[in-house]
């Protein structure tokens, strides 16, 4: 009878556990970022990520945002072109966040993190 106690308590902490850990939206996947072109120009963006690749999102129209791209974690480095000039914000990617990269009218970069299984 303590057996069956202990077993079913045992069980029960198991599947508890497993409940909670499979209620994440998202599991060590790889972050990904997006821009917003807040400003009052189209802008071009490079991405160099920390695995040493270079990505390129060209002619984002202001008022408008860029889909989602994905990236190793790590340091990445976002250079940001406005006509003539170019601002550059780095940051630490980290798993299972999303990344808003914000350039506002100023020319202001904002970058805003969102961890993905909240």
């Amino acid at each position: 009878m303590k057996k069956i106690k202990i077993l079913t308590g045992i069980a029960t902490i198991a599947i508890f556990l497993l409940i909670i850990n499979g209620c994440k939206d998202c599991n060590d996947e790889n972050p990904r970022a997006r821009v917003i072109n807040s400003g009052t120009k189209d802008i071009s963006v490079q991405i160099k990520t920390s695995g040493g690749n270079t990505e390129n999102i060209n002619n984002i129209p202001k008022g408008t945002s860029s889909e989602y791209r994905s990236f190793a974690m790590g340091f990445t480095v976002f250079t940001i072109s406005v006509g003539n000039d170019t601002y550059v914000s780095a940051l630490q990617m980290n798993t299972c966040y999303d990344y808003d990269i914000v350039i506002d009218a100023n020319n202001f970069i904002t970058n805003i993190p969102r961890d993905r299984n909240r």
